[in-house]
């Protein structure tokens, strides 16, 4: 794997990761609103991806699957089965399942681009995108509820029954800043977070091998090596993270639908 791209320190030393990596210059329509930067391109790419996998997957559907095919129903069946029915039942999991879908396979391809040489940053580690899933789930939760419990939904969410009445001073605030505040912000902030820091040491690690063999040299290269095994380890173990939160961000987001559609609402 290549070496991630530092700032060049101005003695020619060692240059850590920073947080201008996720802030990149424009590339194109630079000054407009609709300027792009590399992650912006990045996403537009993997959207595109998406959506030409899907289609190719799905265009000629076999009662024997091919291997293509089969991989595509594999994952489409991992979020329906395992995700949607699981929480929800089969009728309102079927409602439901297309943002479930599309949230998860967007949160996992968005990941892996981290890991990916020569791209090396993941289309999930600026704020934007975590954003608007997380938005685009909390009004898929708030619409659950008000649907299926127009009359009661938001009373009862702010004010649980079986409450002796003093105590809302203490609960109705807390409720309303768990529910309406704190669950996209947490959505948002988990995923986020996760990826800048698997961004960050990729960088310290790969740079740090290049700088310790190439800048160094002598008895440092062990040093490097010991930092590429890192990196390399690091690799793997941040595959499975970007597997994970796109599992956990639809696995919540279908969480809190059932939590709308609860008959106690």
């Amino acid at each position: 794997m290549l070496p991630f791209a530092t700032e060049e320190g101005s003695e020619g030393g060692f240059s850590g990761p920073s947080i201008l990596d996720f802030f990149p210059p424009a590339v194109l329509f630079e000054g407009t609103p609709f300027e792009l930067n590399r992650i912006m391109i990045l996403r537009l790419v993997v959207v595109a991806l998406l959506i030409l996998v899907f289609w190719l997957g799905t265009r000629k559907m076999q009662l024997v699957p091919g291997r293509f095919q089969g991989a595509v129903e594999m994952g489409l069946d991992l979020v329906r089965v395992n995700i949607a029915e699981d929480l929800l039942g089969k009728k309102d999991g079927r409602r439901f399942l297309p943002l479930l879908t599309t949230i998860f396979f967007l949160v996992l391809f968005m990941n892996l681009t981290g890991i990916i040489p020569g791209i090396n940053i993941a289309g999930t580690s600026v704020i934007g995108l975590p954003l608007v899933l997380a938005i685009a789930s909390y009004i898929a939760f708030i619409y659950a509820g008000l649907r299926k419990h127009p009359g009661a939904f938001l009373r009862n969410a702010l004010f649980p029954p079986g409450v002796p009445w003093p105590l809302y001073i203490i609960v109705t605030p807390i409720e309303f800043v768990s529910m309406f505040i704190l669950r996209p912000i947490t959505l948002t902030l988990r995923l986020l977070m996760n990826m800048v820091v698997g961004h960050l040491l990729l960088v310290l690690f790969f740079s740090a091998s290049a700088f310790f063999m190439t800048d160094l040299g002598g008895g440092w290269i062990l040093a490097g090596v010991g930092t590429q095994v890192f990196g390399i380890a690091f690799t793997f173990f941040e595959i499975l993270v970007a597997v994970l939160q796109a599992y956990v961000f639809t696995l919540l987001t279908a969480v809190y639908l059932q939590l709308a559609l609860a008959e106690e609402h």
